[in-house]
């Protein structure tokens, strides 16, 4: 293979003690991270957004195409619009769209067609997954695995706000074509996830979960 276009890793190899250390220290911390619906106002400067969203870009990406647009909006009247037209669609979810089996594990949740954290939150995070780019022709070509790509992109983001000390959550309300109409993206995009990001509320709460076992999610082949 010719190293032409290519530059060493970055790299150096740690003691198995400090992987350890390491390994066991993000555990604790992303094993802390919950998710709220209960979003105080208090504002978080842009900078902090910025650095989640670079964050989130690190992630890997088919044929290094990241085929992602994280469109952050902050205007009042741009997220009330967007709260508005999410409830219109959730409210016609929760009354008639929604299965049995999606209603029967929702229910411990907690969730409902209104949705506060749209407008309570300081910052609602839209991913759009690009299903198209611009070739150096000037044409479109379409992108590879980015759905996979965007989810990468996304959970990387996730954790850098919880790296940061904000709180965050993965908003679906479907369809989400009206977030393309109202952000103004092109027709290529299409909208993931919405993802409000502040402080919680100071009454904020979580429901009482827990998560699976390493035997419940994994299985080793030695």
């Amino acid at each position: 293979m010719s190293s032409e276009g290519f530059i060493p890793l970055d790299w150096s190899e740690l003691s198995i003690q400090e992987m350890e250390r390491n390994a066991f220290s993000l555990y604790k911390k992303m094993d802390s991270r919950r998710t709220t619906r209960h979003f105080s106002t208090k504002d978080v400067p842009r900078k902090l957004i910025e650095q989640a969203i670079l964050t989130g870009s690190t992630a890997p990406s088919g044929a290094h195409l990241q085929p992602w647009t994280f469109v952050a909006v902050k205007n009042d009247e741009i997220k009330q619009k967007m709260r508005d037209a999410a409830e219109i669609e959730e409210g016609k979810t929760y009354s008639n769209r929604m299965p049995v089996a999606w209603r029967e594990v929702l229910e411990p949740l907690g969730t409902d067609a209104i949705k506060d954290h749209m407008t309570d939150a300081p910052w609602l995070v839209v991913l759009f997954r690009q299903t198209k780019r611009i070739r150096s022709s000037g044409e479109f070509g379409p992108t590879y695995y980015s759905t996979e790509s965007c989810g990468i992109a996304a959970g990387m983001f996730i954790h850098a706000i919880h790296n940061m000390g904000l709180v965050t959550l993965t908003h679906t309300p479907s369809p989400m074509g009206f977030l393309r109409d109202i952000l103004q993206r092109p027709e290529h995009e299409h909208a993931m996830l919405v993802m409000p990001v502040g402080y919680p509320a100071e009454d904020a709460m979580v429901p009482d979960i827990s998560r699976k076992s390493l035997d419940e999610v994994a299985v080793f082949i030695e």
